[in-house]
This record gives C-alpha cells, sequence and structure tokens, in this order.
C-alpha cells in the first residue's frame, strides 16, 4: 500500500509500475513458505491486481476531477511543505517528476498568478538543489557521478550539508512571500501531456545525458591543462553563467577527476543556484514554465535576484570553509 502511495504521484506510468511491484512481491513471498502457487499465492496476486484497477478507476474519474475542478485556499504551511518535501524527494523521484507534481499541487492552491509564480520559482530552486544530491536526481548529477567515478551517494556526503540547509530556507522564503498576495490575472488553463509526450521527454533526456558524457570526455584534456589551474572564486564566479545555460551541459565540460573537492563545490554550487536563476538553466524550470505559461520577464524578476542572494551567501560559505 505504501508503495502505491508512492508510485501513484508518478503520471500515467506510475499505477502501473505500482501493480506490477505488488504482484512480484505477492507472489515472491510465497517462496520457502509452503503456499501453493496456483491455489493461494496466484489468486491473490490476482486480486490485489483487480482492488488495485478498482481504485484508480475511482480516483481517475471521481475523485480527482471533484479535487481539481475546485481551489483550495492554502495555508502557509502547505506551501512549506510542499518545496520541502519536493526538494528533498527530487533526488529519488527525480526533479522532472518533482515539477510535474509542482505543476499539479499548484493548481489546486487559490493563489494569484504573481504569488502562484514566485512559489514555483522557488520549488525550482530547492527541486534542483535536492535532485543534486543522487545521480538519479537529474543529469547533472548523473553526469558529475559518471566523470568522478564516484559511488551512488557521493554527492550527498559531499554536499548534503549545503544543499539540503538551503531547501529548508527556501521552503521559509516560500511561505513569507504566500503571505504577500496580490491580484493578479487569472490563471490560464494547463496545457495536458499526453503518454506520447510522456515518453518523448523521456528519451530526450537519456539522450540529452548520453550526449554530455561523450561532450566531457571530449573536454577533459582541456579540463585538465586548464581548468584546475584556475582558482575556487574565479570557477565559481564563471559558472553563473548557468544561468543562461543548461547547467548540466558546464558541468559535462568541467568536472573531471583532476578537480580538487573544493574546486568541485565551487562549480557545483555555483551550477546549481544559477541554474534556477532563469527558465533555461534547469529542467524543472523549463518543464513548470511551459506549463504554467510563465515568461522570462516574469521568472527573472524573483528568480535572478534571490539567486544572486543565495550565490554570494554560498560564496562567503566556501571561502571560511
Amino acid at each position: 500500500a505504501l508503495l502505491c502511495a508512492i508510485f501513484n504521484i508518478v503520471p500515467y506510468v506510475g499505477p502501473l509500475i505500482a501493480s506490477v511491484v505488488a504482484s512480484l512481491l505477492i507472489m515472491t513471498s510465497g517462496i520457502g513458505s509452503g503456499a501453493d502457487f496456483a491455489s493461494e499465492t496466484l489468486p491473490t496476486a490476482i486480486y490485489v491486481l483487480i482492488g488495485m484497477s478498482l481504485v484508480q478507476v475511482i480516483d481517475n474519474n471521481f475523485s480527482s476531477p471533484l479535487i481539481f475542478s475546485k481551489s483550495t485556499n492554502s495555508h502557509p504551511l502547505e506551501i512549506f511543505l510542499v518545496i520541502l518535501i519536493l526538494g528533498l524527494l527530487s533526488s529519488v523521484i527525480t526533479a522532472i517528476i518533482a515539477a510535474i507534481v509542482l505543476v499539479e499541487l499548484i493548481l489546486v492552491i487559490n493563489l494569484d498568478k504573481k504569488t502562484e509564480t514566485n512559489i514555483v520559482i522557488i520549488a525550482c530552486f530547492a527541486i534542483g538543489l535536492g535532485a543534486a544530491l543522487t545521480p538519479i536526481g537529474e543529469p547533472l548529477s548523473t553526469i558529475v557521478v559518471s566523470k568522478m567515478q564516484a559511488d551512488f551517494w557521493f554527492l550527498a556526503r559531499n554536499f548534503g550539508v549545503f544543499i539540503i540547509p538551503s531547501i529548508f530556507v527556501l521552503a521559509l522564503i516560500g511561505t513569507f512571500l504566500h503571505g504577500k498576495k496580490t491580484q493578479g490575472k487569472k490563471k490560464e488553463a494547463l496545457i495536458q501531456d499526453t503518454h506520447t509526450d510522456v515518453w518523448v521527454r523521456a528519451i530526450k533526456v537519456f539522450v540529452f545525458v548520453m550526449a554530455l558524457i561523450f561532450l566531457g570526455a571530449g573536454f577533459k584534456p582541456l579540463i585538465d591543462e586548464y581548468v584546475i589551474q584556475l582558482p575556487t572564486s574565479v570557477l565559481y564566479w564563471l559558472n553563473t553563467l548557468s544561468a543562461i545555460l543548461d547547467n548540466a551541459t558546464l558541468a559535462a565540460a568541467e568536472v573531471s577527476p583532476s578537480l580538487s573537492m573544493d574546486q568541485l563545490r565551487s562549480i557545483l554550487l555555483a551550477l546549481l543556484i544559477s541554474g534556477g536563476m532563469l527558465i533555461p538553466g534547469n529542467i524543472p524550470n523549463i518543464i513548470v514554465a511551459g506549463k504554467l505559461k510563465i515568461t522570462m520577464k516574469e521568472w527573472a524578476r524573483l528568480g535572478v535576484p534571490l539567486g544572486f542572494v543565495l550565490l554570494v551567501v554560498y560564496f562567503l560559505i566556501l571561502q571560511v570553509v
């Protein structure tokens, strides 16, 4: 039941994955227990599949339309939890799914356009940071772990102390901005994805990451010759270019096992923070801005000053560390 609840937040394929996993768990649990497969284990798995199918029919045709047809007045605590939880879970469910869930959640909250935009920008900062904690979170983290030839928890171990407090602070900022409501224009309808859109996006991300890995391999001689000679402060501010260039692309071009940990921290923190400043900087920004029809000007109004403040704060922290 817990697995089904978790997988249910994944659009389209989540319930299917949950059904397969639940059935496999039931069928394998009978191994070694003496239970007869044909008369006990298999019928139980079938009953579970039927039950889950009925629940999905009710959810898709009755409960979800009822919930999403009405906007709800939100409490600041809800905004805090949405930003905090999605920021932390993005390293597990991926930044793409976290961004899609964010859009779905924000649509049922009664916010004017300006406040809604501010909240999702802050949430995208949190998702972009949190997704970097594991190699499955986003393309940047996948590339870094691959190029550093590191273990699964390498990023969480070395960057968690910087990233997790940031997510908490961003959630607090979102809570504060929630209270500053202004009248804005009426929200426009959400553009719904088709099954084809979901699969095409997944294939594009796979091809994108694969291409960046090859790109990074080509840049290795340049990195070893020039990049590792640069001071950490120079590397830090140079990588604010991530605001206008995708941060995964810059990571592929710069990261190398030859870098010291101080250099790697300067590069990655600058990439992660500046990646939230403008729409092209990171995948969650692109998804959310496209779904909610947020313009570059609207994003930059909060994203640029917020990102700059975070960059200055972490630059000072890195000088002390």
